[in-house]
């Protein structure tokens, strides 16, 4: 890949929301339902919140220190290099790889729901598979390619589902039903909104990938920054807009039944067999620039891991190891798990090393990066 600062600023909200705006809105939706019953949509926000929360850590450590090891630089430097921070890089290394596969049965799953086969044990992996080949085949090409086809597909993606949520809310709106009516009038409980809003973290954990850019981003010490800001207020305004919808359309238990497509299952009450063929449009691209994105931040961050000796690598001889070696696990994480199993152990994994970070940023980093007044991201964000 290309040593020169060529990712603008654009480039690299296009690429975190590239990850965000992916399997987290277009498969979790119905199992964060399945937790806290009416209260979803109050679910994601509270999952932005505390996506919003942990993202200051990783800001304050971008804007002293930007390196394309990202995470991993910030582990070793409040861990040392040893196994402690090894371990917890490779947490959220495999954290990615799972998101990855995430991704790529989403893609399967609503590419097939027109068909009627989204439930296809063989149809859905095999599809997945092939969108990984795809992405990681861009993403050896370089990284213009992948700012740009990011940048144009979630312009795509963002008026998409921003139409999509918008119309269902008019649509609510004009039959006189109201936003909630199809709300059962049971509630899920505190336990259940907790639950519901830690496993929608994983819709927003794409904002970690931006700390990957590392010196391919202009600016990286004010950009990053920026770009993890922006790219959480885009995908937070997103969500409440689909999720009020799908209330609105299916209800909770609705959403519930449909499980893996519930937006495309959302869609069709409202606009018939047109919206559902919209959905599915719109989750393709969404799923496919999800994966162009995330292989190249998560390659990125297992090349550094390689470089500080806590990766295994191939024989020499073989080129574009990164790339490959996260392409193949992600492959094997799409065949051999199905979408509640990648989510709960995404969840698992990137929660339990968030916690490493934070702890590490607290106890061992806070006087290397918070010298000055105003926080970094008050200082980085401003012009």
């Amino acid at each position: 890949m290309s040593k020169r600062a060529d990712i603008s600023l654009t480039g690299s909200v296009s690429l975190g929301t590239g990850v965000m705006i992916g399997a987290g809105i277009f498969a979790l939706v119905g199992q964060v339902a399945e937790f806290a019953g009416n209260w979803f949509p109050l679910a994601f926000l509270l999952g932005a919140v505390i996506a919003a929360i942990s993202s200051y850590s990783y800001i304050r450590y971008s804007s002293v220190n930007p390196s394309s090891g990202g995470i991993a630089m910030l582990l070793k430097d409040a861990y040392g290099p040893g196994v402690i921070a090894g371990s917890f890089s490779l947490f959220m290394y495999v954290s990615m790889v799972v998101a990855e596969s995430l991704l790529a049965r989403t893609f399967g799953t609503y590419l097939l729901r027109p068909f009627d086969l989204q439930d296809s044990a063989v149809l859905v992996p095999l599809l997945g598979v092939v969108a990984i080949v795809i992405a990681a085949t861009v993403n050896l090409v370089g990284n213009t390619l992948v700012e740009r086809s990011a940048t144009a597909t979630a312009v795509l993606k963002i008026i998409g589902i921003a139409a999509l949520a918008i119309g269902g809310l008019i649509g609510a709106a004009v039959s006189g039903d109201g936003f909630f009516a199809k709300s059962s009038g049971e509630s899920a409980g505190i336990t259940g909104l907790l639950a519901g809003a830690t496993l929608s973290v994983l819709a927003y954990k794409g904002f970690t990938t931006v700390t990957n850019q590392g010196d391919d981003l202009r600016d990286p010490k004010k950009n990053i920054a920026r770009s993890i800001v922006i790219s959480l207020l885009i995908c937070t305004v997103l969500y409440l807009l689909i999720t009020v919808a799908v209330e609105s359309s299916i209800g909770a238990e609705g959403a519930v039944k449909a499980r893996d497509y519930a937006l495309a299952q959302a869609a069709e009450p409202l606009f018939g067999s047109t919206g559902v063929g919209i959905t599915v449009a719109v989750a393709v691209v969404a799923t496919v620039s999800g994966l162009l994105a995330s292989l190249y931040s998560v390659s990125r961050l297992y090349a550094m891991l390689q470089g500080m000796r806590q990766a295994p690598s191939l024989p020499q001889k073989v080129s574009h190891q990164p790339m490959i070696i996260t392409a193949g696990l992600a492959i094997l994480a799409t065949v051999f798990l199905d979408l509640s199993q990648i989510a709960s152990m995404g969840a698992f994994l990137y929660l339990t090393m968030d916690i490493a970070v934070q702890w590490g940023i607290i106890r061992h980093l806070r006087s290397k990066i918070g010298g000055g007044r105003g926080s970094p991201c008050s200082r980085s964000c401003s012009t």
